[in-house]
């Protein structure tokens, strides 16, 4: 608002009266406020005369007009100062569910994207991926991803159920037993442990403890005495054989790390356990939902209370939702836009799933609000999803987004709302 009323008149004489506003001369703003204040408030005075009618821009307005406030308003090539271009929240999607079902890409997601992207093809804010999935390496998910959405997704953009055990420094020299499927060394090793073992790797060397499956019991029983101890556990996700890796882990535990000596009495506290991905369920693209690792997890807890009387204790729980990958994420957030060149703070961080933490919004303060939707199904949670997407651009995006982002599905509406809130 300026400090004195604009004359009543013509656009002309308003046009005059403004362009002194914006220079400093006949209003008692120009003594107070810089030149950008007052160019803004000189737009809103165009506003209320007329003169800049909904969804007009500067570069419609008059030239003289127009030139003496090149810079000030919301016009294409404009170039804002870092600050007032960057976002100040990120976003955090699931994935299966969300944007996929099993391999294939849910429609309602190719439209929400295409509001996030410029039309060089990149994401505008903050976006991380946060999966429970962990039998994949980091680049080829976001290979996946890639192809999938449509835009580029990079590696670090990527959070698998087991990337938070990058920060568990203290045991990646230890020698771990590792259970999981799929690039399990690689994997572990991309983590930062260097000495691991695999559940085969422990059944090799010690044949007489798997005798669940007749097929595979050996015939002849040669136990290694030269085994090194294990000094902790990783369970990266669900394994193929649970009966096997069930009864190994069981036994390392048990046993403190030399299964093949055991011992008299269960040593507790345990050797350290690190875990990941706690989903009882997960969906694909089966009609009701699948066993997940969590399951897994339940019966590894309910055997070794049934057998020691002890709880099991992890050492680190990771994976949605816990707060642990919520803090990592949010520092992945930070440095992704550090290196965009995004200097304004992050605020605010928007989960988007699919259980009944859908709607979560981690504040940069430390608290986690925990909205349930009350929608269970995947198809349910789409237009609520989206829609959050659409609301947050709308009310939280720097005003670029808007205007420098336009996908085929925006409308003259959106863009001219974004000019008028300027």
């Amino acid at each position: 608002m300026v400090g004195l009323p604009p004359p009543r008149g013509s656009a002309r004489a308003a046009a005059d009266w403004l362009l002194g506003c914006a220079r400093g001369g006949g209003s008692r703003v120009g003594e107070t406020r810089s030149l950008r204040v007052r160019a803004t408030s000189a737009m809103a005075a165009l506003a209320r005369l007329g003169v800049l009618g909904p969804g007009r821009c500067l570069w419609k307005l008059p030239v003289r007009l127009s030139a003496e406030f090149q810079g000030y308003g919301p016009r294409r090539g404009y170039v804002a100062d870092r600050a007032e271009r960057s976002p100040t929240f990120g976003l955090l999607f699931d994935i299966d569910g969300v944007l996929v079902r099993g391999h294939r890409v849910i429609p309602a997601a190719l439209e929400a994207f295409s509001k996030l992207v410029n039309s060089q093809g990149q994401l505008q804010v903050p976006v991380v991926f946060v999966t429970n999935a962990g039998n994949i390496l980091q680049r080829d998910k976001a290979q996946e991803l890639s192809a999938l959405l449509e835009c580029k997704v990079d590696p670090d953009q990527v959070i698998l159920s087991h990337s938070p055990m990058k920060l568990f420094l203290q045991y990646h020299n230890k020698r771990m037993l590792v259970s999981g499927q799929g690039p399990l060394v690689e994997n572990a090793r991309a983590l930062g442990f260097q000495n691991v073992v695999t559940v085969d790797d422990l059944r090799i060397a010690f044949p007489e403890l798997d005798m669940v499956d007749l097929q595979r019991r050996p015939k002849t029983m040669r136990p290694r005495s030269d085994f090194p101890a294990i000094e902790g556990v990783l369970l990266l996700g669900e394994p193929v054989r649970w009966e096997t890796n069930l009864q190994l882990i069981t036994d390392v535990l048990l046993s403190n790390g030399h299964p093949g000596a055991g011992l008299a009495t269960a040593p507790y506290p345990h050797l350290p356990v690190l875990a990941s991905n706690m989903d009882l369920l997960w969906m694909a693209e089966a009609s009701m939902p699948r066993f997940g690792h969590g399951t897994f997890l339940l019966c590894l807890e309910t055997i070794y209370r049934k057998i020691t009387g002890h709880e099991l204790k992890y050492e680190g729980l990771m994976g949605k939702p816990s707060i642990l990958t919520y803090r990592y994420a949010e520092e992945v957030i930070r440095q992704q836009a550090e290196r965009r060149g995004w200097a304004a703070p992050i605020r605010k961080l928007y989960a988007i799933g699919t259980c009944k933490w859908q709607m979560v919004e981690r504040r940069s303060n430390g608290l986690m609000d925990k909205r349930s939707s009350g929608l269970q199904q995947p198809g349910a949670v789409l237009p609520s999803w989206c829609a959050l997407v659409y609301t947050v651009l709308r009310t939280q995006a720097p005003k670029h987004l808007l205007l420098e982002g336009q996908s085929s599905h925006s409308t003259g509406t959106e863009t001219s709302a974004s000019v008028q809130s300027s």
